[in-house]
């Protein structure tokens, strides 16, 4: 079985460092995808917001990004911690080829 989202967004939001009981330290973001694509032969404009998180040694780089610039976030889908609705873990960032 394969989680893996690779996706070029813009950095919108940033929480304030927090840690996990473990010490771990975390970052909450908003991240916002703009895109064009073809589906069904039809060209279709495309605008999420997603929520992601970043726990351990990604916190430093993500931490250094500014609001409102653009990068490649590469990760895998979770659970959010009420259950409800998903988050994306950001593993990689700007390290890979986006297409």
């Amino acid at each position: 079985m394969l989680n893996r989202l690779v996706l070029t967004a813009q950095l919108i939001e940033r929480g304030p460092m927090r840690y996990t009981p473990a010490g771990l330290p975390v970052l909450d973001l908003s991240l916002k995808h703009e895109s064009e694509l073809m589906h069904n032969g039809q060209n279709r404009r495309i605008e999420v917001e997603i929520k992601a998180r970043g726990i351990g040694d990604i916190t430093q780089p993500l931490g250094r990004l500014e609001l409102g610039s653009s990068h490649g976030f590469a990760g895998f889908l979770g659970p959010q911690r009420n259950g409800r609705g998903v988050v994306f873990h950001v593993t990689e960032l700007d390290s890979f080829t986006v297409g």
